[in-house]
């Protein structure tokens, strides 16, 4: 079983080079690309029976030993998220390959997105996996390589200035990261997760802090936690619609990943709590106001992405397992939810040639399917009940209520208020595209024109167009949406899973736990 564990990134890396090499057969790039991901898929969900029934897996790369080599591990929390993040990724790029069937390489070019897609799924995997704090630095590299990559393709003059924004924003972060590790080799001679564990009390508290709060802030900015979340909202909404889609759903929660991982098992003695839950409380509150204020439907998603984000930080740092079980449940739920409407607004764009909700009307009678579609992951991101969203948040206020100091009451209010707002901002939109008629009086047309003046343009809004739309694009999405429902109708047993999660996260790893076989690399 061991054996598998490092198929997860290997399968991805082998299917890039394939894809390469095959670099003018589209046809054989997309087989291999599919095959790739659901391989991986396959392996991740037998992975995650197995750890959920036994133990965690580590798998010592090249048969060096820790802390000298590099473990590979796979507890329920890697293979839950591997899991979800190969089903999203087969998804988009399903709905990628009916766009570039439609569009040729206009928007994707399919020779170099399939390998720059199965590299960015190999640093993902990567990251999830990471037994050591360097593996994991190495999956943020692929990462921000293979996105750089994604996000400029069709070298617009948009896509290329955000693009550029995004790969200073990330190298910042990298670097912090990467001075992070070098102090913590330094203060504790190694970067293996588990034997930092061990030794992080033998420093001083104040080294402690300085090591913690430079972990904190390099995967904030990579999790997109405010005041460093200023990037995400210009750099996704320029991209082709299944870039924004993957990359909303899973590149911050690599990050809010990260973070977990270093709270509950490097530094659960040094607590910086109270901080967490301030800054959980900005990111839900201005995220969400952000998002209110916006009239183009990538960048409203792109702001309760934010927003969002910041109930993962907040269940984060309230630290119990209740706590960190519904965090990861949320985790899975936005996930899937956040990268179906990027789908679904990905219909919307090409129906009516415009994603601003001050010129899409309409929608309803001209395409009630897409209208579905975004419907029903808008309520469900939005909270109602009994949708997983409702489900998820509920989880999180009953386990702060748990621990109930003043702060986590105002968190709370706050996670309320986000909720409300997240509905109305995605009903508001909805009300606009899809139940507004196409005619309208010529005061609504000044009161539009005067809204219209203080609001941000859609990403190369002047070459929109109505497009023909793939059935394989709308078979993608209602098919995310599908998966979106299932959370809710399978909600007992996933949490399940997550519960048992949380209550393993506070139980620190050990050296002498890695006890898995070799592996070759």
């Amino acid at each position: 079983m061991n054996a598998l564990v490092p198929l997860l990134v290997a399968l991805p890396l082998l299917g890039a080079a394939i894809t390469l090499v095959f670099g003018r057969n589209t046809r054989v790039q997309v087989i291999v690309t599919v095959a790739t991901l659901a391989a991986v898929s396959v392996i991740a969900a037998t992975l995650l029976v197995v750890v959920d029934q036994t133990k965690p897996i580590a798998v010592m790369v090249g048969g060096w030993p820790a802390p000298f080599g590099i473990v590979l591990y796979v507890d329920r929390l890697a293979a839950l998220l591997v899991l979800v993040s190969s089903i999203v990724l087969v998804a988009v790029l399903l709905f990628s390959v009916g766009q570039g069937a439609a569009d040729g390489a206009e928007e994707t070019p399919i020779s170099i997105f399939n390998p720059s897609y199965l590299i960015l799924a190999a640093g993902i995997f990567n990251a999830f996996i990471a037994g050591d704090l360097f593996n994991l630095y190495v999956g943020f590299e692929i990462l921000l390589v293979a996105s750089y990559v994604l996000i400029t393709l069709g070298s617009t003059e948009s896509r290329i200035r955000t693009g550029a924004v995004y790969i200073v924003v990330s190298l910042v972060s990298s670097v912090l990261f990467l001075v992070a590790i070098a102090l913590i080799y330094a203060a504790l001679g190694t970067v293996n997760m588990a034997q930092i564990a061990e030794r992080i009390g033998e420093i001083p508290p104040s080294t402690q802090l300085v090591l913690h709060l430079m972990l904190v802030v390099a995967f904030g900015i990579k999790a997109a936690v405010f005041p460093m979340s200023f990037w995400l909202p210009d750099s996704y909404p320029t991209a082709p619609a299944p870039v924004t889609a993957v990359f909303a759903g899973l590149l911050t929660k690599v990050g809010v990943y990260a973070l977990i991982r270093t709270e509950t098992q490097l530094f659960n003695v040094s607590s910086i709590n109270t901080v967490l839950m301030i800054v959980a409380l900005a990111t839900m509150v201005i995220g969400i106001l952000g998002a209110v204020a916006q009239a183009e439907l990538k960048r409203i998603l792109s702001f309760t992405l934010v927003s969002h984000v910041g109930y993962m930080v907040f269940g984060l740092a309230i630290a119990t397992p209740a706590a960190i079980g519904a965090t990861v449940y949320y985790i899975v739920h936005h996930i899937i939810v956040q990268t179906t409407l990027f789908l679904a607004v990905g219909l919307v764009e090409r129906r009516a040639g415009s994603t601003s909700i001050l010129k899409v009307r309409g929608l309803m009678k001209a395409a009630p399917l897409i209208a579905v579609l975004y419907f029903v992951p808008a309520i469900n991101l939005g909270g109602l009940p009994p949708f997983s969203g409702f489900i998820g948040k509920f989880a999180l206020f009953q386990a702060a209520a748990q621990v109930a100091t003043p702060l986590i009451w105002v968190l709370i209010v706050g996670g309320v208020l986000t909720s409300l707002l997240t509905l109305y901002a995605l009903m508001r939109a909805w009300n606009l595209a899809f139940w507004r008629d196409k005619d309208e009086t010529p005061e609504e047309q000044e009161n539009e024109r005067i809204a219209h003046l203080g609001s941000a343009p859609a990403a190369d809004d002047e070459q929109q167009e109505r497009r023909r739309i793939p059935t394989i694009m709308t078979f993608a999405t209602g098919g995310m949406v599908a998966v979106t429902l299932a959370l809710t109708v399978f909600a007992g047993p996933i949490y399940g899973l997550c519960e048992r999660i949380g209550a393993n996260l506070l139980q620190p790893v050990h050296l002498d736990m890695l006890d898995g076989d070799e592996a070759s690399s």
